[in-house]
């Protein structure tokens, strides 16, 4: 089975083409600046890549440059488009509406009712299904909800100290985010040991961030919220924050709830500390030179995962592994040394040369250290397609 991995975002479609079940990624791509006058798109096929510029209307167009792609007669890896056997999708939200799904008029309409929570995820992953149910409708499209795999999170880390009839009626609890990946680090942390009842904090560290606490690969506790704004501070994104601030903004600036609530969630995070960058590296950099607003945004995102890292080892009793995942996790050493330094007393050691040099899937703790700490790049699109292969195989 052939199984298409959509992520999407507003002006972008970046794609992987599995041979399922074996998992063999046959392809990969991507367009950018989708909507403008020229869209920049990429394809690797076997030893095959190749790049250019040229119009690309919509999301249902890049599509179809993708399927032509795959299908071209002297590199392609498809003889017919109508070998693509479902296009799977890492959606984010749609409350109630989680799990994994055939997408349907009633998903759409929840998602694009709850576009406020996730506005940079929601209404593009909403706008492109809709194109694509119209202009692909005998391919299925399968979406596996951000939210899925935080279900098994107990009331009482999941419930906000609100009157209960929002919980109720309005959905409003800590839904938690990122699922794809966590789910990736709990079934990969059992392979790589041997043992599936492991406790592991999987830190997912990168343009947005979280940390999960998980038992046998099953979630107990995610650092996002209700929304993708929450948790850790984030590239350019708040992260936790004291709504009872926001009267006393709107008061000082003149500016409306929807421009505060703008400003926190693409004006906030790194970028906004630092005044600088929302990118780790730059902030590294500049730090290393003296820019102290770039220190400073670096020690309170270290502190802030410092925080919930200590907070999901008494919600697991323990820890049996740390792991970091993700674009910061995998490759950033100064963030890896300051989040697990002076923790012996939890039986946490860090060895420096191991961090330096780790790469792929790497151990990089002390000997004698009593936890596991491995860097572990993340897989979220092989997770999208087997969950895709599953609900497809369901609906026979």
């Amino acid at each position: 089975m052939k199984v298409l991995v959509a992520n999407l975002g507003s002006t972008s479609f970046k794609y992987r083409l599995f041979d399922m079940p074996a998992e063999v990624q046959l392809a990969r791509g991507g367009i950018d600046r989708i909507g403008g006058e020229q869209s920049h798109c990429f394809v690797e096929i076997g030893e095959h890549r190749e790049e250019h510029e040229q119009n690309v209307p919509d999301h249902a167009a890049a599509v179809n440059l993708c399927l032509s792609q795959l299908t071209n007669s002297e590199w392609g890896c498809l003889d017919s488009a109508d070998e693509v056997a479902g296009i799977g999708f890492k959606a984010v939200f749609a409350g109630n509406l989680s799990g994994v799904r055939l997408v349907d008029e009633a998903l759409l309409t929840k998602m694009e009712a709850l576009a406020d929570i996730a506005p940079a995820h929601n209404p593009p992953y909403a706008r492109a299904m809709r194109q694509l149910r119209q202009a692909f409708p005998d391919i299925p499209l399968v979406a596996a909800l951000e939210t899925a795999f935080h279900e098994t999170i107990p009331p009482e880390n999941r419930t906000y100290a609100i009157p209960f009839q929002w919980d109720e009626e309005y959905e409003v609890k800590r839904w938690g985010f990122h699922g794809a990946s966590h789910r990736y680090i709990g079934s990969r942390m059992a392979e790589l040991t041997g043992k599936d009842d492991l406790k592991v904090i999987s830190c997912h560290l990168g343009g947005s961030s979280s940390l999960c606490a998980m038992q046998g690969g099953v979630s107990k506790a995610n650092s996002l919220g209700m929304s993708p704004q929450t948790g850790l501070p984030h590239n350019n994104r708040v992260g936790d924050f004291d709504p009872f601030a926001l009267p006393v903004l709107q008061k000082a600036t003149g500016k409306s709830l929807a421009e505060l609530l703008e400003d926190l969630s693409s004006k906030g995070g790194l970028l906004g500390m630092s005044g600088l960058s929302g990118d780790c590296r730059d902030l590294e950099e500049a730090a290393a030179n003296g820019h102290e607003r770039a220190q400073l945004a670096l020690g309170v995102f270290h502190s802030a995962i410092r925080h919930y890292l200590g907070g999901y080892m008494t919600v697991l009793g323990g820890v049996d592994a740390i792991v970091f995942t993700g674009g910061i996790g995998e490759n950033s050493v100064s963030l890896r040394e300051k989040v697990c330094s002076n923790l012996e007393w939890a039986g946490i050691r860090l060895d420096a040369e191991r961090n330096k040099t780790a790469s792929e899937e790497s151990q990089i703790q002390a000997d004698d250290s009593n936890v596991q700490i491995w860097v572990v790049p993340t897989n979220e699109e092989i997770v999208v397609a087997r969950q895709t292969v599953e609900t497809i195989e369901g609906r026979a």
